[in-house]
């Protein structure tokens, strides 16, 4: 289906200088970055302390950047090249982040055309995140399946018509009583090979993951402010349709599945569990448990 949005431009239309904005050095702009810095197989964290974490574990770094939230380390691990970025907190960045990455790989910078040849880039997001089901222990990893994005950045973008399962969020929407007053919500799949990538029975728990645009309201979490839906995770935690359920809360994966679906690229989100909002558990110190989930991942990315 012809679209007319920046992902269908013909290759010999040029993309002006104020659409894909560069530094002085011809890195894009927010990242940094000149396409021999990145990897084709890609770590995104939120936290750039994290970052660190991950390029500790590597045999070497070639490449270390940064620029505001946004840090880059590419190097190897086990002999295979790979980068890790940090997005900074939120879905909004996530949009600053894909983009960036797919010109890198798909666009000429010098002359702003598309490329003929284009590359899909594997890309992993590690995380933490909140729990809704009670069965499921605080240190576990959650593995997405599916994604509710409740955030609105895809819903600027014209391809969600054909990658969105409309019936899923006619479904999520009745049963949970989702106010019209918020964000419209959309369901999107990760990359089915990235998650059996990633799966391994026994230490993985597969489910739905919403992907909320604050951390508090936007998660049922009230302080001081009222909130629109003060029941919406009894209804979450009940949620069920086709056989899935929603297991968890983050605020970043369905952003980078469905920008990395209408860019031609494979995603998938694994997060470590750190607080149960069905129990009251959580974890106070989660590093060591961090990097566990961060060496599963590089192991089972890169084999």
């Amino acid at each position: 289906m012809k679209t007319d949005n920046i992902s269908e431009k013909k290759n010999c239309e040029k993309i002006e200088a104020s659409e894909m904005i560069l530094n002085s050095d011809g890195s894009i702009f927010h990242l940094h970055l000149l396409p021999e810095d990145l990897a084709e197989n890609i770590i995104l964290v939120g936290d750039p302390g994290r970052v660190k974490l991950v390029g500790s574990l590597f045999d070497f770094i070639e490449v270390s950047k940064e620029n505001r939230e946004f840090h880059t380390i590419t190097g190897k691990y086990n002999g295979k090249r790979i980068s890790v970025i940090s997005t900074g907190i939120g879905p909004d960045n996530i949009d600053i982040v894909l983009n960036e990455l797919d010109a890198l790989v798909n666009i000429d910078l010098q002359t702003g055309l598309i490329k003929e040849e284009k590359i899909a880039l594997n890309i992993v997001r590690i995380g933490t995140c909140g729990c809704v089901q009670a069965d499921i222990p605080v240190g576990a990893y959650a593995l997405s399946e599916k994604h509710i994005g409740c955030d609105g950045v895809l819903r600027f973008y014209k391809d969600i018509d054909n990658i969105s399962d409309k019936d899923f969020e006619e479904a999520f929407i009745k049963q949970c009583n989702w106010t019209t007053n918020s964000a419209r919500p959309y369901v999107i799949m990760p990359s089915k090979g990235l998650v059996n990538k990633l799966y391994s029975e026994g230490e993985t728990y597969k489910g739905i993951t919403i992907t909320a645009v604050g951390f508090y309201g936007p998660q049922g979490r009230m302080l001081r402010a009222p909130i629109m839906m003060p029941k919406i995770n009894d209804s979450i935690a009940n949620f069920k349709y086709k056989g899935y359920r929603i297991i968890n809360y983050e605020m970043e994966s369905a952003v980078v599945a469905g920008l990395s679906s209408i860019l031609g690229h494979n995603a998938a989100t694994i997060c470590l569990i750190i607080a149960n909002r069905a129990t009251g558990e959580a974890i106070a110190n989660y590093y060591p448990n961090i990097k566990e989930l961060i060496k599963y991942t590089l192991n089972k990315l890169l084999n």
